[in-house]
């Protein structure tokens, strides 16, 4: 398997975890998966998502692959500079995951043109829980594996 097929099956593998974790608890809440997409979009297009009905939530779910694949490309850049990351892929994923929703949380939402939310232990605690075991560990597992045969 190529390079580049690893990056993107990784890619889908942990967009879909991650999205699949996530709406699942904002569903449990009395959120709707709609709701979820379109504040993903909401970092592109600001508020005005939320007005956009279906071809916003559309929107977001491809701004979260794309996204996705950025990180699942990155991680494979530096394995691939680093390769003794792969002789331990959990340890390394989850690592990686956790420092994606550190950087996500503090500077790539911040920085965005999302609502500013209060800061919540719980919901961050959280979310670092799903970025370590839906696309850490993915990412990093996936790629390992594949590369390897």
């Amino acid at each position: 398997m190529t390079g580049m097929l690893a990056v993107l099956l990784s890619a889908l593998l942990a967009g879909t975890l991650d999205i699949a974790a996530t709406g699942s608890l904002m569903r449990a809440q009395g959120t709707p998966i709609r709701r979820l997409l379109q504040f993903v979009a909401s970092g592109a297009l600001g508020a005005s998502a939320f007005e956009g009905g279906i071809g916003t939530a559309i929107a977001g779910l491809a701004l979260h692959f794309v996204v996705a694949g950025i990180w699942a490309l990155i991680y494979f850049t530096i394995a691939d500079r680093w390769p003794s990351l792969g002789a331990l892929p959990v340890l390394s994923g989850a690592l990686y995951g956790a420092a994606v929703h550190v950087l996500m949380s503090r500077i790539v939402v911040p920085l965005s043109r999302a609502a500013k939310r209060p800061f919540s232990w719980k919901a961050w605690l959280t979310q670092l829980a799903i970025h370590i075991i839906c696309v850490g560990i993915p990412i990093a597992w996936l790629q390992t594996y594949w590369l390897s045969r």
